[in-house]
């Protein structure tokens, strides 16, 4: 998904491919003024937003790779940069722990 630039001349806060680093302010894609607008533009579907995000996550994968296997960074790294933050910020997602005001306190079984 390429937005097209709101600004004429100003530069939003999108990935530089293959680098993956902020077209603006050269910080890793998604940097925080990234991640703020993507909450706010999928705030009302958040699903679409880790499924877009998921794809990024693949498609960075795959090109930090093929730019330098060595400095890819760790599965967990890459998950956490573009999966883990919606995680942590969309309330749908949250799992509720033991003795959490979330959902009455109780935790979810999984077995």
């Amino acid at each position: 998904m390429v937005r097209e630039q709101s600004v004429p001349g100003r530069v939003e806060h999108l990935p530089m491919r293959p680098l993956w680093l902020c077209r603006r302010c050269g910080q890793p894609w998604p940097c925080g003024a990234a991640k703020v607008t993507l909450v706010a533009d999928y705030r009302d579907s958040p699903v679409n937003l880790f499924l877009y995000l998921a794809g990024h996550l693949h498609e960075a994968i795959d090109d930090l790779h093929r730019l330098n296997p060595s400095l890819t960074g760790s599965a967990a790294d890459m998950f956490d940069r573009f999966l883990g933050w919606p995680a942590r910020r969309v309330h749908a997602y949250r799992i509720p722990r033991p003795g959490s005001a979330v959902g009455g306190g109780e935790s979810q079984d999984c077995g």
